[in-house]
């Protein structure tokens, strides 16, 4: 990605007002967010950086998992850049790390799936050999590092 940002082939994503950092890629585990502005360009580039990347290590790309998710971009060039790039279009509402990402944070609804997980996980054999306190403080502490670590995502507000 560097490569292709240095000779000019990608553009990236500009963060920052006074000191402007440019964002090609993010990475966390076996996860890779390619980011950049909205060009022709950048999806052919895009397209040959992965091709070139399946050639080089051996090991493939899953297309059919691949998402190209556009904000404030027109649905129509979307759908074509990810016939394109032969992926699917994903929309900025979606989970990342099994948390929702694009929502809303003030809305109940939005925390709803987090609950929900939590719920999950405590119920069954975990619960059989706690008692209400060990429950409690198990939910409790759940709970706070769970927030803490869904806030981390996301910006404070002002």
């Amino acid at each position: 990605m560097m490569a292709m940002a240095t000779s000019n082939l990608f553009t990236g994503y500009s963060v920052g007002e006074r000191d402007l950092v440019l964002v090609f890629h993010l990475q966390f585990a076996d996860d890779t967010l390619l980011l950049g502005v909205k060009s022709w360009a950048n999806v052919r580039a895009l397209r040959a950086v992965l091709v070139l990347f399946e050639s080089m290590s051996g090991l493939k790309v899953n297309f059919n998992k691949s998402m190209l998710v556009g904000v404030n971009i027109p649905d129509s060039w979307l759908h074509e850049a990810a016939s394109a790039l032969c992926c699917k279009v994903g929309k900025v509402s979606s989970l990342y790390l099994s948390l929702p990402i694009g929502g809303d944070l003030r809305r109940l609804v939005f925390w709803e799936p987090v609950l929900a997980r939590i719920k999950n996980k405590l119920s069954g054999w975990k619960s059989c050999f706690l008692s209400f306190g060990g429950r409690l403080i198990l939910l409790k502490s759940v709970l706070t590092s769970l927030s803490v670590y869904a806030l981390s995502f996301f910006k404070a507000p002002s």
